[in-house]
């Protein structure tokens, strides 16, 4: 059957376009203009995944999402046109799977909707894998089922994206992961990224690193080659 997906924006451009391209991708969509609206939904029938936008009237996106996570683990992406990394940081410690910024690429939200939903229906199959599945390097513990991620004890929120670009690098410490690489890990191969976007996302996973351990220093630069992951 085909997932659900609930897009909650007030916004009614987006509602409209993003609909369109999702249904275009064998999804249902169900679609509300404010977060009281979906709540009351969500209540009578839970999607399988949501985007909710975080600026919205009656019931903002992390209203929404804080009564949403008192009942269900449902799967949420947030679209935000504020560039505060407040936003991303309380959303993720809130339990959002990942958030795009405004004006967003549509394709880019069908690819994390599609990984997002592959990593739920690999949590809901497996149960035994679990521990087989984790990495441990070092000070870092990455845990995929769970989409867990901890450095010398303490938790780091990281988005769908950065998650898969750390998972590459440590998957092989010592070995150079080329950006080219790595965009074939963090986006489909059909749509189109500037590799420079690895760029950014390394100064992120990089940033939230250091904001636990000034001393991190695991991802090397190899400056026109690529990443690598030094095992501490």
């Amino acid at each position: 059957m085909s997932a659900t997906i609930a897009l909650v924006d007030d916004d009614r451009n987006i509602l409209t376009s993003v609909s369109m391209v999702l249904e275009g991708e064998g999804y249902n969509v169900r679609s509300y203009n404010d977060g009281a609206t979906a709540l009351s939904a969500f209540d009578k029938n839970m999607p399988d995944l949501a985007v909710f936008d975080i600026k919205m009237p009656r019931m903002d996106g992390m209203e929404l999402l804080r009564q949403v996570r008192q009942k269900s683990n449902l799967p949420v992406i947030f679209l935000t046109s504020k560039d505060e990394e407040i936003d991303e940081v309380l959303g993720l410690r809130m339990g959002a799977d990942d958030y795009m910024r405004k004006p967003f690429s549509q394709r880019l939200l069908v690819e994390r909707i599609r990984v997002i939903l592959r990593r739920q229906d690999t949590v809901n199959g497996t149960t035994a894998e679990a521990e087989s599945d984790s990495i441990v390097r070092g000070s870092l513990k990455m845990d995929p089922l769970r989409h867990a991620v901890s450095w010398k004890d303490k938790q780091i929120t990281l988005t769908v994206t950065e998650f898969l670009i750390l998972q590459a690098l440590a998957q092989r410490p010592g070995f150079v992961k080329s950006r080219d690489q790595l965009l074939d890990v963090a986006y489909d191969d059909q749509v189109y990224v500037d590799d420079r976007t690895i760029d950014s996302h390394i100064k992120r996973i990089r940033k939230k690193f250091k904001a636990k351990d000034e001393e991190f220093s695991s991802i090397e630069t190899l400056y026109g080659i690529g990443y690598r992951y030094n095992e501490a």
